[in-house]
């Protein structure tokens, strides 16, 4: 059997041919035999395959012998904090995250929260799940129901001091998705500590049918409930999430989507005003802003390539506090080197609190000093060719070419980064300047006339 549902740091594939129960049984026995773990954290999302998939995940994980411990329905972040904080020898989340419902996917873990990418083990688990071929088990494994939770929202909380938020009128879109039963939690025990906040709770109801549509307000079309719902409540501030949250958005007091990018920049100064010189990991895609506030504030920047095992396995190399994608994924030392996608909205607020700002406020200079383009998508018939034809355009013009994670290329006052997409048949396109923010529509499409050539067109 070939799997092609295997990607470079995760599982993802379209349900039925590839990626179906008896496959999840396989990978799960695959997972037990590589391992050989002994306890095993299991979780799901809110997708309605997501069930079948985990029970099956499950059937394969005790035929290896494990014990496993189903956390039911929860977000990813939730199955790191499970291994980490319990001492677990591995742990999977089943999660399409932002993918279309016809399809499905798993992330894993090992011991410590460990990332498992191709470079660390997803080959061999790949081999024996496409073999089929398995060693008996000394004994068949068990499996019980757990909860981490009131653990996982203390941890969250150990983050800030909670007299430091701001009073504040806080949207917060779940879009159906497994945010909602963690985010009431932590609500409810911020409100408990006496936390001046009031929370505007939108979709917070897992629906695996998802009735207003996937939850990934990356997408500018995915952001209109949200934004509406800061205006109409007149919030200080807009949170969305996506299905399994390991990604947080934000929308300031006007509504304004809060681009990723400059997120980053504020998490990375807060991290180094308490610990100054430390290592800050940015993904390559943008990061003049990154780069400008952590030499600002003495930092060290680390490029490391975009997905969430790469950043991990460089957090850990460089001993990084923080590392940060434009995507909206954020990683802490103090959190095993993982993403959350609670962690970061708290940090905001503190900060917020501590400078006495709105979240605007906060941002304007840096999107003055570097405006971005976002993250745009194209789908091309060869990505190869695209990005050969459009380094060929650039080369005469380029200060300085990267191939780290797809193309990059700085010219004197504007770069761009294009790369195929790790999880979808995409190639995607970020482009920043110094200070124009005019220049960026019309480098945008001066970019998107050469994806459509190609990349073949001349360089002028």
């Amino acid at each position: 059997m070939q799997l092609s549902c295997f990607k470079a740091y995760d599982v993802r594939g379209r349900l039925g041919e590839e990626l179906n129960e008896e496959i999840a049984r396989r990978i799960g026995r695959a997972y037990g035999q590589y391992l050989a773990p002994r306890r095993v954290a299991l979780g799901g999302d809110a997708r309605l395959s997501s069930g079948p998939l985990k029970e099956a995940l499950a059937e394969g994980l005790l035929a290896a012998g494990a014990e496993v411990l189903d956390l039911g329905l929860c977000g990813t972040e939730e199955v790191y904090f499970a291994v980490f904080s319990q001492g677990l020898d591995g742990g999977i989340e089943v999660t399409g995250s932002h993918n279309p419902l016809t399809d499905n996917g798993l992330k894993f873990v090992r011991e410590e929260s460990r990332p498992i990418s191709n470079d660390t083990g997803l080959l061999e688990i790949k081999a024996l799940a496409e073999g089929g071929v398995f060693s008996p088990a000394p004994a068949p494994g068990s499996r019980r129901r757990v909860s981490f939770r009131r653990e996982y929202v203390e941890h969250l909380l150990s983050y800030i001091e909670v007299k430091n938020l701001p009073p504040l009128t806080i949207v917060c879109d779940c879009g159906h998705g497994a945010a909602g039963p963690a985010l009431v939690d932590l609500q409810a025990r911020l409100l408990e500590l006496g936390a001046p906040l009031k929370f505007i709770n939108l979709a917070a109801e897992p629906d695996g049918t998802f009735p207003q549509g996937l939850p990934n307000p990356l997408l500018p079309g995915k952001r209109a409930r949200t934004a509406g719902a800061v205006r109409a409540h007149q919030a200080d501030l807009g949170l969305a999430w996506d299905g399994d949250f390991d990604r947080c958005f934000f929308f300031d007091e006007q509504a304004h989507f809060i681009e990723g990018y400059y997120v980053v920049g504020l998490l990375a100064e807060s991290f180094l005003k308490t610990q100054p010189g430390a290592a800050i990991i940015h993904d390559p895609r943008l990061y003049w802003n990154t780069i400008d506030i952590v030499h600002k504030n003495g930092g060290r920047p680390v490029a490391g390539k975009t997905g969430h095992a790469f950043i991990k396995e460089r957090m850990r190399q460089e001993k990084a506090v923080y590392g940060g994608e434009m995507s909206a994924h954020h990683y802490f030392a103090p959190f095993a080197y993982c993403d959350s996608g609670m962690i970061p909205w708290l940090l905001v607020l503190e900060l917020m609190g501590r400078r006495g700002r709105k979240l605007s406020e906060l941002v304007a200079e840096r999107q003055a000093l570097f405006p971005c383009s976002g993250e745009i998508n194209y789908r091309v018939a060869d990505v190869p060719a695209v990005l050969a034809g459009i380094e060929a355009h650039f080369s005469l013009k380029a200060a300085k070419v990267d191939h780290l994670d797809g193309l990059s290329m700085e010219m004197a006052d504007w770069r761009f980064n294009l790369r195929g997409s790790n999880t979808e048949p995409l190639l995607r396109l970020n482009l920043e300047t110094r200070g124009d923010r005019a220049a960026v529509a019309r480098l945008v499409a001066e970019m998107e006339s050469l994806i459509a050539l190609g990349g073949s067109e001349s360089d002028r």
